[in-house]
């Protein structure tokens, strides 16, 4: 076990710590209060078909006072992680992400949420995918594990799981729930996670289509699992409704910087109202007629976005 320095800490040469040791793998997770991270970090250590040495974590810790610290270094001792903790104190994702790309220095970046329990073989399965299809990036499933006493609707429709979309034939954006990627692609472009969407949300989302801008192409590894227990405050229509709605307006945000407005905001709104009227007609159904609206919200956020509506603020 081997617990590096925070982000700016020198070692005995006088060079930074971070540029002494540049891992295969960097293994990158924000966080922000959640003890759940020491379950995460067990998950992470029970990873199968990775070489002793190729691995290391990075853990960037965006809450004020570093609350996070106490867990994750217990975790790095308990397990036997190769660690590097970083304090990235501002309350925006944006920030923490950015202190992870600023900590890795192998060739792979892979970003999990502190929420999450990868399957053993969850990195290897991004790997091989990686390897086989030649991908810059490649994305994997995240399962939704929802609490008891939850309404049956949810399970049945499983919304809050997360798969990639297909558009004509590609995958164009990815999420950091579950991705692993080249980090010299990356690099040689430049690419950050925006600030300005630190608080918003969308800003993986942001990331990677500029990423596929880039040339770097997305692929999917079905087996590479990550779980995600649902807190209960989000397994309710409202959360669904607003996080869609957020979704919609990210694409409206991507639209408008290609300058593609007018024909998209005609297809969004014929959208909103042909799933309206499709709620409608499943108002019994209570499965049909949520996952209707939730998707009505998802182009509500299309035409908000390109109406000059700015993003709400989903943290």
């Amino acid at each position: 076990m081997a617990i590096e320095p925070e982000a700016g800490v020198q070692s005995s040469d006088g060079k930074p710590n971070i540029l002494n040791r540049k891992p295969d793998i960097d293994l990158c997770i924000c966080s922000y209060r959640r003890p759940e991270i020491v379950e995460t970090l067990a998950a992470v250590s029970r990873q199968t078909q990775i070489e002793p040495g190729r691995l290391r974590v990075v853990v960037a810790d965006n809450s004020v006072h570093g609350e996070g610290r106490a867990w994750v270094l217990y975790a790095a001792a308990e397990y036997g992680i190769d660690l590097h903790y970083v304090h990235a104190p501002a309350n925006n994702i944006s920030v923490a992400r950015n202190a992870c790309l600023d900590a890795a220095g192998g060739q792979w970046v892979a970003f999990l949420d502190d929420d999450e329990i990868p399957a053993p073989n969850w990195l290897s399965a991004l790997l091989e995918e990686a390897t086989r299809g030649h991908w810059d990036a490649v994305l994997g499933p995240v399962t939704a594990i929802y609490p008891d006493g939850v309404p049956p609707w949810l399970g049945q429709g499983d919304f809050h799981s997360t798969w990639p979309i297909w558009t004509g034939g590609k995958i164009q954006t990815a999420y950091t729930g579950n991705v692993l990627f080249r980090r010299d692609l990356a690099e040689m472009h430049g690419l950050r996670f925006r600030d300005e969407l630190g608080r918003t949300g969308g800003e993986d989302e942001d990331f990677f289509y500029r990423f596929g801008d880039a040339g770097g192409r997305i692929g999917f590894a079905p087996d590479a699992v990550v779980f995600e227990r649902v807190d209960r405050k989000r397994a309710n229509l409202l959360w669904l409704l607003r996080r869609n709605f957020r979704a919609g307006q990210s694409h409206g945000s991507r639209l408008k910087r290609k300058n593609r407005t007018f024909l998209p905001f005609i297809a969004a709104a014929a959208k909103v109202a042909i799933c309206a009227m499709g709620a409608a007609v499943h108002l019994a159904s209570v499965h049909q007629r949520n996952r209707l609206l939730i998707r009505a919200a998802l182009h509500c956020g299309v035409v908000a976005r390109l109406s000059g509506i700015g993003e709400i603020r989903m943290y």
